[in-house]
């Protein structure tokens, strides 16, 4: 064999030693790809199927599945996509999370969590958004709530969404004893313990989720709460099976083609999430979400 030769042989399999990782990237990205898919068919197969129609209208705009449509179908029913006031609980990095599509509609809100927003809370409206950085607990939380609202000169809030991983359903009730009145309640819910279960897990004011089942409460147990408050339970989400939707009962009459049977409404746990679903959420659109 000639040197020539050699030394082709030898800089062809240097480049597919070089091209290896960008080989191997491309190849995880095609497996991302097709999982999302995947995804994308088994939830419409499960909204179709869905005995709640609620589950019919499930989208992802900015939430992590389809819990957007449902929220948007549900106010539509009560005539009361305009000019609400949103109040939200653990929303993560301010990318992702259940009432961003509320604010896009021009609703005003207050979100409140540990963490630090991807974007300039310094350049928001302030008039219409408050975020309140801080650890909120059993003992805090009303306080905090009334903070908010009252930096946009609101006493009442239209919808809540509840999602901190941990003390959930005694926030909820210290929050509803406190005359908070919303006309839609969304929490997460634990779905490995379906009805008629009941279970939550014990307050810890500095409980921090670890990826275990330990966190939150079961559906049975948030609907014996809500059933106190006088809300009634009219969707949980087809996709991932972890958001409960109660609404007050006041609206019971726009609700009647919803299962009655908490069984029928309750959707297992099926944790799975997008990869990646349509364009990502960019900071740019966040904020000029929040600007306008």
């Amino acid at each position: 064999m000639s040197t020539l030769h050699s030394k082709k042989r030898f800089l062809g399999k240097l480049r597919n030693l070089i091209n290896l990782p960008y080989q191997l990237k491309d190849f995880e990205n095609s497996i991302k790809y097709f999982q999302n898919l995947q995804l994308l068919d088994q939830t419409k197969a499960l909204q179709a199927a869905s005995k709640n129609p609620l589950n019919h209208f499930g989208k992802k705009c900015f939430s992590q599945t389809d819990e957007d449509g449902i929220t948007l179908e549900i106010l539509r029913r009560m005539n009361g996509l305009s000019n609400g006031i949103y109040l939200e609980l653990g929303v993560g990095d301010g990318m992702e999370n259940n009432t961003l599509i509320l604010a896009a509609l021009g609703w005003k809100g207050v979100w409140m969590g540990a963490q630090e927003l991807m974007f300039d809370i310094k350049r928001s409206n302030q008039e219409k958004f408050q975020y309140i950085q801080e650890w909120i607990t059993l003992e805090n939380v009303a306080a905090l709530v009334k903070r908010g609202l009252a930096n946009l000169q609101q006493d009442k809030v239209d919808v809540i969404s509840l999602d901190l991983d941990g003390n959930d359903i005694y926030l909820a009730e210290a929050m509803l004893e406190a005359g908070l009145r919303p006309k839609l309640f969304i929490v997460e819910y634990n779905g490995k313990f379906p009805p008629p279960v009941q279970f939550k897990i014990d307050y810890n004011p500095t409980h921090e989720w670890i990826g275990d089942d330990y966190f939150g409460a079961s559906l049975a147990s948030f609907n014996t709460l809500f059933e106190k408050m006088n809300y009634k339970l009219v969707c949980c989400n087809s996709h991932t099976g972890s958001n409960a939707f109660f609404v007050d009962r006041t609206y019971e009459h726009l609700f009647g083609d919803i299962p009655a049977e908490l069984n029928d409404l309750y959707v297992g746990p099926r944790y799975f999430l997008y990869d990646r679903h349509g364009h990502p959420p960019s900071v740019a659109t966040v904020q000029k979400i929040m600007t306008n």
